[in-house]
């Protein structure tokens, strides 16, 4: 029973229709899943990923009229996505300083290319080489050509002001490694430290920022809500659920989001994280042809279809 890696990557946006053009339109990933948050049936909830909607490959947003994020540490701090080598990294620092952005110049991120940028609402991405050995699939009606695309998440990165009471709840709970720790000029206040999870390797690493003197942040947009780790079946996730409730972890218990099972708990600063099955996927409830084209909702929300439609803004 490991987690294998980062499962999705959930931040909060204020522009629905802004978030789809920069993620859809600019860097070319597929809108795989336009529907609500379940628990805020006023907000969507918008899935951004591979051709295929692969796990490991979501960065989705709950659109919230929120104020802006205030960065600092009890946080989420930076997200990446892979693309698969120098040569990609360089074709989009040109495409995004022709779209306006501002982007670094390639750098080394624990020894892997990168470079930096943000989103129009001051969300923290990074662009990270792969080596381009990880599977995924091509979406081929994005305006990126293939060999660009980007591939999937890569490290998460959060922030703390200690280490010791969250590497106690990443290893000994929930099964990381702690292997490596790095400095880097994005996070100059303390030493980021390299956990794999399962395996490991750029799709499968959460680096944790020790940064005792960032203020607290806010949750808002440009920020990020939550990070869900990965676990490949339903057996597995109940073998979670059991776990956590004979660790007497606080937890949310089993929660069943139709196109995944969850259980939600907190590390000891606060932050969010999902245990999120692989199975069963997006393709559950819309053909994969056509994934992302019109509103889906899970069968327990389909009776409010027309109220939820209501309340919804056009994209």
């Amino acid at each position: 029973m490991k987690l294998t890696g980062i499962h999705h990557v959930t931040a909060i946006s204020a522009d629905a229709p802004g978030n789809r053009r920069f993620y859809a339109e600019a860097l070319g990933m597929r809108l795989v899943k336009k529907t609500v948050n379940q628990d805020d049936t006023s907000a969507y909830h918008l899935f951004y990923a591979d051709g295929a909607g692969s796990p490991g490959s979501d960065l989705t947003f709950f659109d919230w009229p929120a104020s802006p994020a205030r960065r600092g540490t009890h946080s989420i701090s930076r997200t990446s996505l892979r693309v698969a080598d120098e040569a990609s990294l360089e074709w989009w620092r040109e495409r995004l300083t022709k779209a306006g952005v501002e982007v670094s110049a390639i750098r080394a991120v624990n020894g892997r290319p990168a470079v930096d940028f943000e989103d129009p609402e001051g969300q923290r991405l990074t662009l990270l080489a792969d080596g381009g050995e990880i599977p995924f699939v091509v979406w081929e009606k994005s305006p990126v050509p293939a060999e660009h695309q980007i591939r999937g998440l890569g490290p998460v990165t959060i922030s703390v002001p200690k280490l010791e009471r969250t590497e106690v709840v990443l290893t000994q709970l929930l099964g990381l490694e702690r292997i490596a720790s790095y400095r880097d000029a994005a996070h100059a206040s303390g030493e980021i430290h390299v956990f794999k999870i399962g395996e490991g390797g750029p799709a499968a690493e959460l680096h944790v920022a020790v940064e005792p003197d960032a203020p607290q942040a806010r949750e808002g947009a440009g920020g990020v809500h939550h990070l869900a780790l990965r676990t490949p079946t339903f057996a597995d996730y109940d073998a979670w659920a059991e776990r956590l409730t004979a660790a007497g972890y606080p937890n949310s218990g089993k929660v069943d989001r139709f196109y995944f099972r969850s259980l939600y708990l907190r590390e000891p600063n606060g932050i969010l994280i999902e245990i999120a099955t692989d199975e069963p996927g997006f393709s559950a409830d819309e053909p994969a042809e056509t994934m992302g084209e019109t509103l889906a909702l899970p069968p327990f929300l389909e009776p409010k279809r027309a109220q939820i439609e209501a309340g919804l803004k056009p994209l």
